[in-house]
């Protein structure tokens, strides 16, 4: 749970707003298959999400194969992506990423850019054996990158961050690192931020995941400018229960 109380969620009967919807599937359920879908199966996939009538959607992780610049590049080349869609895609804080991926957007009409880097304790001691300010230092390298890359590239863009494993990750920290990446960026009312928190791993029962998103809204530097979002998975068959919270929540 938070350091502080956060728990005026619990005071709300029901969500008053509809939230926006963005389909991940083509890159968070695409890279959970054996077989990751070809460019013909992804291209049919997209059109099938604008039937259902997603006006977001992340098309995938160009950096990270053929198909997946390819799929990004046809969809832009062949005018694939109707006006009021807005596209979204992954990268990871290393400059040849980034590169790439800015690379596959050139003449996006509309698209979202999506940085994260691992920030939970477990994979910061761990795994990258990196310290709280080296973490902070990858995701403010990676927010100045994308600042400058999209100031070169044709098209319009938003930013986007995700301190990865949030659930894993100690609250003010994420905070912290959250806060850094938004000073880069410096939102405004007219090009707002998306802050995504995800539940990479269930870690808990919904209601401190809602504790946390409350704690997260209500100390987020430039607030009014930030598109909040929460990306849950189902690790413990609640994702659906952290999603209702987490938007009760903030």
């Amino acid at each position: 749970m938070p350091p502080v109380k956060s728990l005026k969620w619990t005071e709300k009967e029901y969500i008053e707003e509809a939230p926006t919807w963005c389909s991940v599937d083509l890159r968070d359920g695409n890279q959970a298959l054996v077989v990751p879908m070809s460019l013909e199966e992804k291209l049919e996939y997209f059109q099938l999400f604008l039937q259902v009538g997603f006006k977001e959607i992340e098309v995938g992780f160009p950096a990270a194969s053929e198909t997946e610049y390819a799929f990004l590049r046809t969809l832009i080349e062949e005018n694939l992506i109707p006006d009021d869609v807005t596209i979204q895609v992954l990268t990871q804080s290393r400059e040849h990423i980034i590169k790439k991926t800015f690379e596959a957007l050139q003449g996006a009409n509309k698209a979202v850019v999506h940085l994260y880097n691992s920030t939970s304790a477990a994979q910061r001691e761990q795994v990258f054996r990196k310290s709280e300010e080296e973490n902070i230092g990858i995701a403010v390298t990676g927010a100045k990158m994308i600042k400058k890359y999209a100031a070169e590239t044709e098209g319009n863009f938003q930013f986007q961050y995700s301190p990865e494993s949030f659930t894993g990750t100690e609250i003010e920290f994420a905070l912290e690192i959250s806060n850094s990446v938004l000073d880069i960026w410096q939102p405004t009312v007219d090009n707002k931020v998306i802050i995504n928190l995800p539940a990479t791993v269930s870690m808990s029962m919904p209601h401190v995941y809602a504790s946390q998103i409350e704690y997260m809204s209500d100390n987020l530097s430039y607030r009014d400018n930030i598109i909040l979002s929460l990306h849950p998975h189902n690790d413990r068959g609640t994702g659906v229960a952290d999603a209702e919270l987490g938007m009760l929540a903030g």
